[in-house]
């Protein structure tokens, strides 16, 4: 057979089969499906439609309400690098903020009308004989797609504590990931349940408001000052509307935490035996942080620096030296009764409201990905990294599961950097390959298995030994670790992932019509 039958061939094929409902279908309408839409429509890609189970955009800033929520990365920097941040009031801004800066950029780039909202996507299943993802969403109605890009983002499913009880009291009780904003917490004695991220900013601003706050901590948290302060003089216009300002300063701050992941990633092996010293050097700075040797030793991690996402704040410290007030517990909770906690001494501490500042489900089983995705032999995305280990070319691609990319929220591909960075340099992976596949009249394009492999083992051999997966991180429940042990993250620099996710090898996919590959 020539190869001008085989083409002829190929046409009859593509015009007999099924046409998608839609080219590109984006799960979240969150910074991660924002920032691949964008791309999408700056290389000429419309037929697109992002689901968002939620009935507003922005994912995570759209969820997260708490009091005191704000970024803790400065708004130059914690921003699309198409567009300025343009309404900070703050270095760091507060959550509303990040909020209408995405409503801003949606508005901006024309995305409303591409956006269905309360549209919540339960699987997806590749249809090999046509070449297109089914996606159910809402318990039934089948949307098909070419393409289909995951945007879940890290912080999707609540996560609530597992302890006895809980659903036993009679109180006031919510999770900070929906937080009621009718109930009024004034006077009220309140209890909350973590001391992550969430609550270093959540317990300062509750205390201001309890009659009596009590603080259950199980694992203590690093954390440094918050060189935070108010840009809205007119410094906020020179570092979003001077574009030299702007890239001076970010690019500053990329390459100072470029130059602090070289560093770490050239002592890897070396810093499981360093950090045991930094520990002890760091639990000194508390003691002279806080001035008080019992509440810094309560307040103290065991694991090392660095184990977990860095945190910052300058009033959370303080809030606990408010003792008359504010009741720090480092008891195991027994169980939840209808009136309290009741902690492995005996004592049960009565309160009015309970909140759950207990994070979300990271990489656990069951939730990564948070629904079902079964791809060309049938297996499931989640049961084959749980028989497979966890990874992702690129941070992106899956073999076997052709047409199907993530952004931001893959394994390998989270930088300790800005969230947009990896946000951004994955979805440009996604459109570059969707863009290659459109430009060779392909329909299908899907990793190779050894350029997966491949990456897998680099990610492997990099980290094997690191602080992360030995004694020095051992109880500190980070999220860069997955539920089998896997390191989540990706262990490169944010310039070696620009450039891996703008320039991968075309050889590393396979693309193909419905009858022949296409290299």
């Amino acid at each position: 057979m020539s190869a001008n039958t085989i083409e002829a061939t190929d046409d009859v094929a593509a015009a007999t089969a099924v046409r998608p409902d839609h080219e590109v279908l984006i799960v979240g309408a969150g910074f991660g499906g924002i920032a691949a839409a964008i791309e999408l429509r700056e290389a000429g890609i419309h037929d697109v439609v992002l689901m968002e189970k939620h009935d507003g955009i922005g994912g995570t800033w759209y969820v997260n309400t708490y009091p005191g929520i704000a970024v803790d990365i400065p708004a130059v920097f914690y921003s699309l690098s198409r567009m300025p941040f343009t309404s900070s009031s703050r270095f760091f801004p507060p959550g509303h903020e990040i909020q209408q800066y995405i409503e801003r950029v949606v508005d901006v780039y024309g995305l409303r009308r591409r956006i269905r909202l309360n549209t919540t996507v339960d699987g997806a299943r590749w249809d090999e004989a046509n070449h297109l993802w089914r996606v159910t969403v809402n318990g039934g109605e089948e949307v098909t797609a070419r393409f289909v890009i995951g945007a879940l983002g890290l912080l999707e499913v609540a996560k609530l504590p597992d302890i006895p009880g809980i659903d036993t009291f009679a109180g006031h009780k919510v999770h900070t990931a929906s937080w009621d904003h009718d109930y009024d917490y004034d006077g009220k004695r309140i209890a909350i349940i973590g001391t992550g991220a969430t609550a270093l900013q959540l317990i300062p601003e509750m205390a201001k408001v309890a009659s009596h706050l009590t603080v259950f901590q199980r694992t203590p948290i690093w954390l440094a000052p918050k060189p935070d302060f108010r840009i809205d003089w007119g410094l906020d216009k020179v570092l979003s509307g001077v574009r030299p300002v702007r890239a001076v300063v970010r690019g500053a701050i990329a390459s100072g935490i470029d130059m602090g992941l070289i560093g770490a990633l050239l002592s890897l092996r070396r810093m499981p035996k360093v950090m045991p010293y930094v520990t002890k050097a760091g639990g000194a700075m508390y003691k002279l942080w806080l001035r008080d040797p019992e509440l810094a030793e309560k307040l103290t991690p065991a694991y090392a620096p660095g184990c977990k996402r860095p945190s910052m704040s300058n009033e959370y410290f303080s809030t606990f030296k408010q003792k008359d007030r504010v009741s720090l517990i480092t008891e195991k909770i027994v169980r939840i009764t209808g009136r309290g906690v009741l902690t492995a001494d005996g004592v049960e501490h009565e309160i009015d409201v309970l909140v759950c500042a207990t994070g979300f489900r990271v990489c656990e089983r069951g939730f990564a990905p948070a629904f079902n995705l079964y791809g060309e032999t049938g297996a499931e995305l989640g049961d084959f990294w749980h028989e497979h280990r966890y990874h992702a070319y690129q941070g992106v691609s899956v073999p076997k599961w052709p047409n199907l990319f993530m952004v931001g929220c893959g394994p390998n591909s989270i930088i300790p950097s800005s969230i947009l960075v990896t946000i951004e340099n994955t979805a440009a992976h996604a459109r570059r390959a969707i863009v290659e596949t459109r430009r060779r009249g392909a329909t299908k394009v899907d990793v190779n298995q050894q350029a997966y492999d491949d990456w897998a083992e680099f990610c492997t051999e990099r980290t094997e030994g690191s602080m992360w997966v030995t004694a020095p991180c051992a109880g500190s429940n980070t999220y860069y670790v997955n539920y089998q042990g896997e390191l989540a993250i990706r262990p490169t620099t944010g310039l070696n992932q620009w450039w891996g996710n703008r320039h991968f090898p075309f050889r590393h996919y396979t693309f193909s019509t419905g009858l022949r590959p296409m290299r």
